[in-house]
């Protein structure tokens, strides 16, 4: 890695300055970390999921699963690079067939997650993809359908953290790894 006097790869400090910082959406009081300018920038997207590639080539993972919607934009790119299956995490009623489903509450409410019976198998290892962690709500919802389906849940991998996480990230047992943390 390229580190600069601080110790900080610039690629990190680059990923982080590119994300914008939406005040009071999609609430009163919630400051989102919106990834769209990130993804704007082509160097700044590539270097963040090499990241991820970086960390996970070599893992044995057999699948990625990715929460929608943000969680579909990293995912799949992970899954080809490593030559695993991706499998779409949505919300309700946007799967057609039979579903597992598990109910969630977020910083902001409640919702549920869904995924395909036999998107994966027992055996699989399935590393959990979605672009932020908040609470952990989303993640342990993602987590529990996986292992539902008597898949091992290898590592949830997030985009940004929130700071009240740091130090302490893990959900449920399993490592959470974070690239950069969350911009207020």
């Amino acid at each position: 890695m390229i580190e600069e006097e601080n110790g900080v790869d610039p690629r990190l400090q680059a990923i982080s300055a590119a994300i914008r910082v939406v005040p009071h959406f999609p609430k009163q009081g919630i400051m989102f970390n919106d990834i769209t300018t990130l993804l704007l920038r082509p160097k700044v997207f590539k270097d963040a999921v090499e990241f991820f590639l970086e960390r996970y080539r070599d893992m044995g993972i057999s699948a990625v699963a990715g929460i929608e919607a943000r969680g579909f934009i990293f995912g799949p790119s992970i899954a080809l690079a490593i030559g695993a299956k991706f499998i779409p995490l949505q919300k309700p009623k946007k799967l057609p067939g039979e579903v597992f489903s598990e109910a969630y509450e977020l910083e902001y409410g409640k919702d549920r997650l869904e995924m395909h019976i036999g998107a994966v198998q027992p055996g699989d290892r399935v590393l959990i993809f979605d672009d932020l962690i908040a609470t952990g709500g989303t993640l342990c919802a993602a987590m529990k359908l996986i292992e539902q389906a008597g898949a091992e849940v290898v590592e949830c991998a997030c985009l940004i953290g929130s700071p009240k996480f740091k130090g302490r990230y893990k959900l449920n047992g399993k490592p959470v790894y974070v690239l950069v943390e969350c911009r207020q």
